[in-house]
């Protein structure tokens, strides 16, 4: 029995002491001296980050746009609080941890460059944005604007407002790739009307990775009266920028994508003056009206998720959202150069680093995309999404920062094949 509980202490040592991912992080980026365009290349140290993940390698998973794995130090974290709370529940998680979230207010608010005040830590992107869709007073007849690529619980959201209370939801189309950012902003500016009371868009979308301009289109609703929802689902940490470069009225988005934060965290950014005006989703006191906590009020639910944030950010920061975002678009670089030249194949997101980051939407002519997502998984093990629309389809590839040149490499031989055959 000693020797067993000698082992068990034994193992968990080792555990404790192995360096971890943001120790990896800052080692690698402490000795940098070079442009995050050309840190981009340097595989040495992204070595060090890509060892800082537990993750399976006999699988290469190109759907990074869905959900992202961790850092082996942010799901330390986790572990270590859901452990922890166990021992006592009501007393640990309420009174020891639940507290914590103050501090992951206070940093996800730095790193956005926005009051604490105003960010609500939440589960997810759909569960923000939900909140102010359905918080909002709107009446029947006042229109909604977005576009048909938004995303479908999004849209499903609105589509309920207007079965239930009449208001106008105006869905408006445009090609992919879009001519330029001009013609998308054109695209919001034209369809406007004087019934126009909300314009909601996403910062990217998550069918090719299109980034809209949303700081021109937020300056111009603003000069007509009309609010703005960002739907910053698949852009916050995938690239730098802050609540300043976007001058939205609400911005909601995922943390369990590309800022690698536990599965089931988000958070919600309300403008501090229109707190009072979006009723919560789920009821809260009356004396909580200008609070954003209002909108944190779901019940019980677990500490862990929301505290492990602060080991996300801290890894995301240590790296740099300029290194970040340059080796994505690297990444993109590599397949896309080779790939986007084979006979039949067309990519259908802008190479523009303006217009995009780290998701691409190719396609092979005559190959419906599942079939193509198909034979990547069964023939090459790579993951990828299949995006299917009556205008246009594709396989959404997504690379994330663990991801080595070699897989990369891997996925455009297997293209060639594919396009091939």
């Amino acid at each position: 029995m000693q020797r067993r509980n000698f082992l068990r202490a034994a193992a968990g040592a080792a555990a404790f002491f192995r360096p971890d991912a943001i120790d990896r992080a800052r080692a690698a980026s402490s000795s940098l001296k070079t442009s995050a365009d050309e840190t981009a290349k340097d595989e040495d140290y992204w070595r060090n980050i890509q060892a800082s993940f537990d993750i399976d390698r006999s699988l290469i998973n190109f759907n990074n746009g869905g959900v992202c794995p961790s850092p082996r130090v942010v799901q330390e974290a986790l572990r270590r609080s859901i452990e922890f709370s166990n021992g006592a529940p009501s007393y640990y998680m309420w009174r020891v941890l639940e507290p914590e979230i103050e501090m992951v207010r206070s940093r996800i608010a730095g790193d956005f460059g926005v009051d604490p005040e105003e960010i609500a830590i939440t589960r997810n992107a759909s569960e923000s944005l939900q909140i102010v869709q359905l918080g909002m007073d709107l009446k029947a007849g006042d229109e909604v604007l977005t576009t048909d690529q938004d995303y479908p619980r999004m849209i499903t959201c609105w589509q309920q407002r207007a079965r239930r209370e009449g208001i106008v939801l105006k869905q408006v189309s445009f090609p992919v790739p879009p001519p330029s950012m001009d013609a998308l902003f054109d695209l919001f500016e034209r369809n406007i009307t004087p019934k126009t009371k909300v314009i909601h868009l996403c910062q990217i979308t998550n069918l090719t990775g299109q980034i809209f301009p949303v700081k021109r289109i937020c300056e111009m609703a603003k000069a007509r009266g009309i609010e703005v929802i960002v739907d910053g689902a698949h852009a916050y940490a995938q690239f730098p920028f802050t609540q300043a470069d976007l001058g939205c009225d609400y911005y909601g988005t995922s943390l369990h994508k590309w800022l690698l934060a536990p599965i089931g965290t988000g958070f919600l950014y309300v403008k501090r003056e229109k707190i009072p005006k979006i009723w919560p989703m789920m009821a809260a006191a009356e004396n909580m009206n200008a609070n954003i906590r209002k909108f944190e009020e779901i019940g019980t639910h677990p500490a862990a998720n929301h505290n492990a944030i602060s080991e996300a950010l801290t890894f995301h920061q240590t790296i740099g959202a300029d290194r970040k975002a340059a080796r994505l678009r690297y990444l993109r670089s590599l397949w896309t150069s080779r790939v986007g030249e084979l006979p039949g194949v067309r990519i259908l997101t802008s190479p523009d680093p303006a217009q995009s980051c780290g998701i691409v939407l190719v396609t092979v002519k005559g190959k419906p995309a599942p079939k193509v997502s198909d034979e990547l998984l069964d023939k090459y093990r790579i993951f990828t999404v299949p995006i299917v629309r009556a205008d246009f389809e594709g396989v959404r590839v997504t690379p994330n920062i663990y991801t080595t040149v070699r897989e990369v490499e891997m996925f455009a031989n297997a293209m060639e094949k594919v396009a091939r055959s």
